[in-house]
Order: C-alpha cells, then structure tokens, then sequence
C-alpha cells in the first residue's frame, strides 16, 4: 500500500466511525512511514495517537485506560460461551503502580516466560500460573494486561459463570477444549472472580457433576504447558481450597495504595500538561485525604473533578487551560471515603 491508499483508508473509516479499522490504518502508516524513512512524520502521528489516548483516560474514567486495549470475539463457536471476549494489550509496567515487591515479582514471571527455551535447556520449570488477590480496584486486571502487552500474548478472558452454568454435562468437555485451544499458542488464560470456581470445591455439597468440573480443573491445570501463562484472581482468596492454590507459582496479594502510590498514581494522571491544579489545597493534603482508598476510588475522584473544570473552562473563555479545583477534589475524596465506609 501507498501513503495515499492509507490515507483514503483513514478517511473512510473515520467517516464510517469504525474505530477498530481506523486505528490499524493509523498504526500501517506510522509503520509505512518509518520504513520510507519519514521519521518524522511516525513521531508526530504517534504523538497524536497517544494524546488521543490520554483524552479517553481523562474523560472516561476508566482506571485502565491508560494504554490500548483491543478485544475481539472467539471464532470458535464451541468456546463462546466460555470466553467473554479475546483481548490484545499494549500495556507496559510503566502502566503500573504497585508496591516495589509485586512489580519485581510480576518481572520475573515475564523474564521467566521469555527465557523459556534457556530455563528448558537446564531442565528448569517455567513459572506460568499467577495468583492475584486483594480488594477491588487494586489493580489485579491491569496487571493480567500488563503482563500480555509486555509478552506481546493475547488474553482469554474466561467466563467463570458459564463454567458453573446449568449446563454441567458439558463443562468438563469444554474446558478441556479450552485448555487445549490455549496450548496451541502462546496465550494468556485470565480467570477473574477465581473464587466463584474455587469456592466450589465444597465436598459438603451433594453435586457430583460440579466435583468432576473442578477435579477437571485441577487435571488440566497440572498439565497446561509451561509456555501457556494462567491468571487466577480474586476479591476472597481465603475461600478458594488449598488444592487449587498449591498450583500456583506465584501468590501476589496487591494492596491498597499507601501514600507514595497515591502521589504517583496523580502524578501521571497529571502529567500530560494538559490539567494543572489550583494549589488551594497542597497536593500532600490532599494524598493524605485520599489514603485508604484503592487505585480506582483515588483515579475516580480525581477525574471526576478534572470533568468539573472542564465543564467550568466552557463558561470562562479566557482560561487557556483547564484548572482542577482542589476544593471540589477533596470534596469527591471525602465523599468517596464515606461511601466505602457505608458500604463496609
């Protein structure tokens, strides 16, 4: 293809609003663009692709929208009720927040999956199956997607409610189908809400057929490859049964941010340039008003009131950028705090 043939794709498709096709269009000619040589040009259209991305981040308010991710459908019609949707990552651990003991960890599972034929050549196990616990919004999914932007692997993101559906007669046989799906390609299989599946393993409960979906599991987890990663995460790790975790290389339990974490979390929610803050209340204050919350609370609040001075920026034309009130911010932490407290 021509620099013209992607550029009548772009405009095609930006018309049709078929942002999958446009974006890959984007991407061919940052790609095309570097191979003529116009480095340039590449830097400037990424330039505009992440600004992009830092826009929808800020105004969606999505606590993992800082990087691209793109999901598809599973064509195998046997495994579409199993998997909730195929998802490719481009996140990095730069995308990551967490205490420095979970990201060392989470690198060396990485460096474990890329130096697979060297640690075979030793005769040495690969670490391939991951355990993330800890409370909601602390950041268990973006670091299954940190994990396959930096392995460069798709994600399956298994549907666990269809596994413990009324269709048990034909559970077992397609999780099966499923383990053998991921072990023909390097692939990511991504459990969340783990303990509605390891919870199960209840032998107080008269339901042959659940038993053999478990003990199912557990065979098929013993003999997935070493170069097929599996996820498992969970809220309540205390009621998954210890069959189920002794299968698990790595045990990462990620917490809620300390103060350090919450500074920083601002600090690149902030750091396109694009939002200042007011300087009413210190940033510092603020940080302490916000400890106790998770990743995602403190993100939310924040965004909720860069949305405020947006909306405040339509009336009053002379800003040239938005300002952040601090006195709104802390506000939306306060009430965030209480609602977490009524919630228990």
């Amino acid at each position: 293809m021509s620099q013209f043939d992607y550029i009548k794709n772009i405009t095609r498709f930006a018309l049709q609003n078929d942002q999958k096709q446009l974006k890959d269009s984007v991407r061919g000619l940052i790609d095309y663009s570097k191979k003529i040589k116009k480095h340039n040009f590449a830097l400037e259209l990424q330039a505009i692709v992440k600004e992009n991305h830092t826009m929808q981040a800020v105004s969606g308010g999505d606590h993992r929208s800082y990087a691209p991710l793109e999901t598809g459908t599973v064509q195998d019609t046997d495994l579409s009720d199993l998997i909730l949707e195929k998802v490719s990552s481009r996140y990095t651990f730069d995308d990551l927040i967490s205490d420095e003991n979970t990201k060392n960890d989470l690198q060396l599972l990485v460096k474990e999956q890329n130096s697979f034929e060297f640690l075979k050549k030793y005769e040495l196990p690969v670490s391939n199956k991951l355990f993330l616990h800890g409370p909601s919004g602390c950041g268990k999914t973006l670091a299954a997607y940190v994990l396959a932007g930096q392995l460069d692997r798709p994600v399956y993101v298994v549907n666990i409610g269809a596994i413990v559906s009324s269709k048990l007669g034909e559970t077992s046989k397609n999780l099966s189908k499923l383990f053998r799906k991921a072990s023909r390609s390097e692939s990511i299989l991504f459990f969340d809400e783990f303990d509605t599946l390891g919870k199960l393993r209840d032998y107080s409960q008269d339901h042959a057929e659940m038993k053999r979906v478990v003990n199912t599991f557990l065979q098929l987890f013993d003999y997935l490859p070493e170069n097929v990663l599996l996820i498992a995460a969970t809220n309540y790790a205390h009621v998954i049964d210890q069959a189920l975790l002794r299968r698990f290389d790595f045990k990462l339990e990620l917490k809620r941010p300390k103060k350090k974490e919450i500074e920083l979390l601002i600090r690149k929610i902030l750091k396109s340039g694009q939002f200042e803050t007011d300087k009413v209340i210190s940033l510092q204050t603020l940080v302490s008003k916000a400890a106790g919350l998770s990743y995602y609370s403190v993100q939310k609040t924040l965004i909720q009131a860069v949305k405020q001075s947006l909306f405040d920026m339509k009336s009053n034309t002379t800003r040239i950028k938005p300002v952040v009130d601090t006195r709104v911010w802390q506000k939306m932490i306060v009430q965030e705090q209480e609602q977490q407290k009524s919630l228990g």
